[in-house]
């Protein structure tokens, strides 16, 4: 059975969607932007203050089924400029030191709301 995961400490899904899914022991976290849920604005105009809110409520959201960062195996990260890789890579680095799951990184021709960065991640739970 599948049970869906829900936390007022990350930004609502914006569409008909869960922000995570638990099957099993594994959790699937939908994408989620640099919003700040409390103001339901980004959390900034670069993309290191837009990663690390992204991160923030993954962490939220994963923290709300029983989860963290070290149980993540896999990431997708969507930015709207390639170019902001590099600082990006460098805020991500901050939060998932020594976890280093798999991930891909691709640029996408347009974010919801404008945003600048959006990461989905697959967790695991031993």
């Amino acid at each position: 059975m599948n049970t869906t995961v829900k936390t007022a400490k990350a930004p609502a899904a914006l569409g008909p969607y869960s922000q995570a899914v638990k099957a099993g022991t594994t959790l699937y976290l939908s994408g989620q932007l640099g919003i700040d849920p409390k103001t339901g604005e980004f959390a900034g105009d670069t993309i290191e203050s837009q990663t690390a809110r992204s991160l923030e409520n993954l962490a939220a959201v994963l923290a709300e089924a029983g989860y963290g960062f070290e149980d993540v195996v896999k990431c997708t990260v969507l930015l709207k400029n390639i170019d902001d890789f590099a600082a990006m890579n460098s805020v991500y680095e901050d939060y998932l030191k020594e976890t280093r799951p798999a991930r891909a990184a691709y640029a996408v021709a347009d974010l919801p709301k404008g945003g600048l960065v959006e990461i989905e991640m697959i967790a695991v739970k031993q």
